[in-house]
């Protein structure tokens, strides 16, 4: 009974390679940022959860930590930043993003949300369109584009 319990837990688990688009329009001013990162994606039931690490300008680390699932999404960052981001389609959604320089308040509106889990071998997608409104005076237009695949990295 104990390997059965051991191969469940370790079957849910996998190395991905992920791929994070952000872009941003700010009063007609676009900005787009690509990273690359390896890291894990966890199974549980009918939701999937990225964690990776990245390094922020000062050098110092991040860890991110991405649930996924059917109409919700939640990005949770820790390290030289925090915030936990929720994206609910159709929803307001509140936060607080802190960093060395200070604290910002984010006012998030999902306007859409596709999610494909990650199925076998195939990697998964996440579309999300929506707007953020910082410390309650400029809102920006955002689109996160997110991709993962299974990757054998060790």
């Amino acid at each position: 009974m104990g390997w059965e319990i051991y191969h469940q837990m370790n079957n849910g688990k996998q190395k991905v390679f992920i791929k994070l688009q952000t872009k941003i329009n700010d009063q007609d001013q676009n900005e787009t940022t690509t990273s690359n990162h390896y890291g894990t994606l966890l199974r549980r039931g009918k939701r999937e959860v990225l964690l990776f690490n990245e390094t922020a300008d000062d050098g110092r680390n991040i860890t991110n930590f991405i649930t996924l699932q059917d109409n919700k999404v939640s990005i949770k960052r820790s390290g030289s930043v925090s915030m936990h981001q929720q994206f609910v389609v159709g929803k307001r959604t509140e936060t607080m993003y802190e960093h060395i320089h200070g604290t910002i308040h984010l006012e998030t509106y999902t306007k859409r949300l596709i999610y494909e889990p990650a199925e076998n071998s195939a990697g998964g997608t996440l579309n999300i369109d929506y707007t953020v409104l910082l410390n309650g005076q400029i809102e920006r237009q955002h689109k996160l584009v997110l991709t993962y695949q299974e990757e054998d990295y060790s």
